[in-house]
């Protein structure tokens, strides 16, 4: 029927107002994402967040992003704040890549305990601790012990039995350190190369250099360093330069961030791993969003959705 001329803009104002709450509520459907990685120094995670911020601006009626890191690797203390302010700020997920993988397990659970769908990235939350929670955590990420182990592999066809290596690992009371770690063991063990130093770089550029210069003076005779990531690896050459040994001493890292790019071509780094940096946090999002609809991601028998790696050499 038609309205009388008075009742139309009536009619209208109503009609306007319905489609504007339907799509304010649409808006609001919308889960808000919160991806808390470790150091934003690192370039590592600054490649993670530029790429997880990109996949958002193509799924923007999908999920709301909101992405923060810490200021260093250890400062645990100050993750375990942002994951808190995260939760209470409404967020319906967590992508969270762990500064420590035991200490980060208490938060996750509150946030878990509130109803927040949490996917670990990176750095896999210790299993035991856990399980001692009485809670699962899904986990996206690599295999970090073969992909080490494809790194030290590499370098033992550049050396002969019997040579001195030095290995500069993450942070020890991180899963992803301790893996890296184990990885370039299997391989140097394999080779029969003398493992003559294990010490922590805290994943950091400083204090990889500090790591790599004490080992060069320590042994006269090192022929490779062992970087569980490319910032150490960074120090580490630097360490290499300031000792006169460049081309004496080979170094290896773990990332293939953007700035070992160079020292590849120039051979000052002999090989690094690529582990899809710019995709991990997304692999993670991903998951995340079939949980919140009340899908399943798929996962193998120990709750894993297992990521690439690509050995990187000259």
């Amino acid at each position: 029927m038609k309205l009388p001329f008075p009742g139309r803009p009536l009619a209208l104002a109503v009609f306007s107002s319905l489609l504007f709450s339907l799509s304010t509520a649409h808006a609001e459907e919308a889960p808000k994402v919160a991806l808390v990685m470790k150091s934003l120094a690192n370039e590592f995670f600054r490649t993670m967040e530029d790429g997880a911020k990109d996949y958002q601006k193509t799924h923007a009626s999908e999920f709301e992003l909101i992405a923060n890191g810490i200021k260093n690797e250890t400062d645990t203390g100050e993750q375990i704040r942002i994951v808190e302010q995260m939760v209470n700020s409404g967020a319906k997920a967590l992508v969270i890549a762990p500064a420590d993988s035991k200490a980060l397990v208490s938060a996750v659970k509150k946030a878990m305990d509130k109803g927040v769908i949490v996917i670990n990235i990176d750095n896999r939350l210790d299993p035991e601790t856990l399980k001692s929670k009485g809670i699962s955590v899904l986990f996206v990420g690599p295999d970090n012990r073969k992909g080490a182990r494809d790194v030290g592999d590499y370098l033992a066809k550049q050396l002969k039995a019997g040579d001195q290596v030095g290995i500069i690992e993450g942070v020890p009371t991180t899963t992803n350190a301790q893996q890296r770690t184990a990885g370039f063991k299997d391989a140097m063990q394999a080779a029969q190369m003398k493992i003559v130093s294990v010490q922590s770089g805290n994943w950091e550029i400083d204090k990889g250099n500090a790591v790599a210069a004490s080992m060069l003076n320590e042994y006269p005779d090192l022929k490779a360093l062992l970087a569980g990531n490319d910032s150490m690896a960074l120090g580490a050459v630097s360490a290499v330069r300031a000792a006169g040994k460049t081309g004496q001493v080979q170094v290896v890292g773990y990332d293939n961030i953007k700035a070992i790019e160079p020292m590849l071509k120039d051979g000052r780094v002999l090989a690094t791993l690529d582990q899809a940096a710019s995709q991990q946090a997304v692999y993670g999002i991903q998951a995340a969003l079939k949980m919140l609809k009340g899908e399943q991601p798929g996962v193998d028998a120990d709750n894993v959705i297992q990521t690439p790696v690509k050995l990187i050499t000259k």
